[in-house]
């Protein structure tokens, strides 16, 4: 009677792991490489996986667990209403855990998924550091990451262009007679913070502007206060550093732009033109209405979800990205009204 080749047998063609084997096979998170050995030899040796096995990775907690910065923010709001929905009917359970901007927590909380917190994991981080990718790396179960990941992290993602949906509001606002962009910021050290920077610098060079940091500010925070006290340190340099319009690198922001604009008795948009990042209910229903880019977050969710579906379904897909595109909505915030 023949050897039927085993996990095992594979994990030693290939010269790694079992753990590492099993990650590369059956839809766990592995670099291109390490999929690349482990399924050469998994051919090699005609391994073929157990079904029965397959079919245990749902059947235990069937939870996907989905982890975000703050479960507060209406971007991840409707994320989760649209991976709710994709989830509807397939049996399965969403556990929202919110990682509090914490790189601690965040490693935690991804480790936990190998001790059986979840049969798969979709999660939105903020900041992407090497300790995180080498922990989604390692992990055990399937993984999709709504945000950006190096290219050699052999993971799902659901990926945005932030960068330009910056300069798509740089665009429209020149495009609206603006000429003095001043730029509201969140953290650098963010993958927004850093991408949507990289837009606002692409969108001046596209318009042959001169960027100024004199009307640039990095908030430390991407909220309403944030947005607030930030702003105010950019009419404190007015009239001197006058600026006619503010790119906010998300809603939040937005909104604590113009009612700090307001207040300060600075009108919006006839003397400064707000935009957002994000296109969240904060922007149709503020007074004024906000011009914002939306950049899919509904979208995002839906493909995050649909990707881990199929990759229970068939674990040894390769790892895929999907993008969506940002769109700009204008709205009275920029002194445009719907179908103008």
């Amino acid at each position: 009677m023949s050897h039927r080749a085993t996990l095992h047998d594979v994990a030693a063609q290939a010269g790694v792991s079992v753990a590492s084997a099993s990650r590369a096979l059956i839809g766990g998170s592995a670099s291109l490489e390490m999929i690349s050995k482990v399924r050469r030899a998994a051919k090699q040796l005609g391994y073929v996986p157990d079904a029965t096995a397959r079919s245990l990775r749902m059947g235990g907690t069937r939870q996907v667990v989905f982890a975000v910065d703050d479960i507060g923010n209406l971007n991840y709001v409707a994320m989760l209403r649209a991976i709710e929905h994709e989830f509807t009917g397939a049996g399965i359970r969403l556990n929202v855990t919110a990682t509090g901007r914490s790189e601690r927590q965040t490693l935690d909380l991804v480790r936990s998924m190998n001790s059986g917190a979840g049969d798969g994991l979709i999660i939105s981080p903020l900041r992407v550091t090497p300790a995180l990718r080498r922990a989604l790396l390692e992990t055990v179960v399937p993984v999709v990451v709504i945000g950006s990941l190096h290219r050699d992290v052999a993971i799902d993602v659901v990926s945005v262009d932030s960068a330009l949906a910056v300069e798509l509001a740089v665009a429209h606002l020149v495009a609206t007679g603006r000429r003095r962009i001043a730029f509201l910021n969140g953290p650098l050290d963010t993958h927004p913070g850093a991408s949507r920077r990289r837009g606002y610098l692409a969108g001046l060079a596209a318009a042959g502007m001169t960027p100024d940091e004199s009307v640039v500010e990095v908030a430390d925070d991407f909220t309403i206060e944030a947005g607030r006290r930030s702003t105010a340190l950019l009419i404190e340099r007015r009239p001197s550093n006058t600026f006619d319009a503010i790119v906010a690198a998300n809603d939040l922001l937005a909104v604590g732009a113009i009612s700090t604009c307001l207040a300060s008795g600075v009108g919006v948009p006839d003397e400064v033109a707000v935009t957002g990042i994000d296109d969240t209910e904060f922007a149709a229903s503020y007074n004024p209405s906000i011009t914002s880019v939306s950049i899919g977050s509904a979208e995002r969710g839906k493909r995050a979800a649909r990707l881990l579906l199929e990759r229970f379904a068939e674990p040894t897909l390769a790892p895929r990205t999907s993008a969506v595109h940002p769109s700009l909505i204008a709205r009275a915030s920029t002194g445009v009204t719907r179908g103008a």
